[in-house]
């Protein structure tokens, strides 16, 4: 291994990439994922918009999309990336299909925190009159916010995994440099400078996370 030989202002370009697929990816997933999440909840059983049909119809179309391989999910994704983003390729074209991956797993999750919350935090809000939006947004949320950050952390670090495969199609990023140098060129080096810079992503996550979490549980 050369370790003199290694670009480094090509592994920094492609870590910001990834830095930047990952950031915009997590923003959409949480626009997106939280309010489908809160919806999931709110039709289930015994919930205040409790609607089996509508309930089973959302939740069958987010299996559907939690159970696609993301691999396939580029490949199948790339008309519609092109259509919306102008190109499948790049940090542009990798953020449609790792949104479309990444959000039913948020909102599934979000849903899932919620749950766990007592019941009667709802009935006592029925009670005082408060309609479903006023129960979410100054009631349950508020509540799950531990939770809900938990479930963001968990998000984030998949999304760093899955903007390393995007590197599969030219998505860019860290995946793109391991595939093209680390292992089309044999570059070990290459390899394991990318490899050692996304355990460092997942690290930092992961420790302002639980940073954030107990935080929020000492208020």
């Amino acid at each position: 291994m050369n370790w003199s030989t290694l670009d480094w202002p090509l592994i920094g370009e492609a870590t910001i990439d990834t830095l930047l697929m990952t950031g915009w990816s997590l923003v959409w997933t949480v626009i997106i994922g939280l309010p489908l999440g809160v919806y999931l909840f709110l039709t289930s059983e015994r919930q205040l918009l409790a609607n089996r049909p509508v309930y089973q119809s959302v939740s069958l179309v987010v299996n559907i999309l939690r159970s696609v391989p993301f691999l396939i999910l580029l490949i199948v994704l790339i008309p519609f990336t092109r259509l919306i983003m102008g190109s499948a390729l790049g940090v542009g074209g990798a953020i449609p299909p790792l949104v479309v991956g990444a959000a039913p797993f948020f909102a599934r999750l979000v849903e899932n925190v919620l749950r766990e919350l007592d019941p009667g935090i709802s009935e006592a809000c029925r009670a005082m009159g408060a309609d479903s939006r006023q129960t979410v947004l100054w009631a349950l949320l508020p509540e799950a916010t531990t939770g809900i950050i938990s479930a963001v952390v968990v998000t984030t670090i998949m999304l760093i995994s899955y903007s390393a495969m995007s590197g599969v199609i030219g998505g860019g990023g860290l995946g793109d440099l391991a595939i093209r140098f680390g292992y089309q060129r044999y570059q070990t080096e290459v390899m394991i400078v990318t490899v050692v810079i996304l355990i460092l992503m997942v690290q930092l996550v992961q420790s302002v996370g639980d940073y954030l979490v107990q935080h929020f549980n000492r208020k």
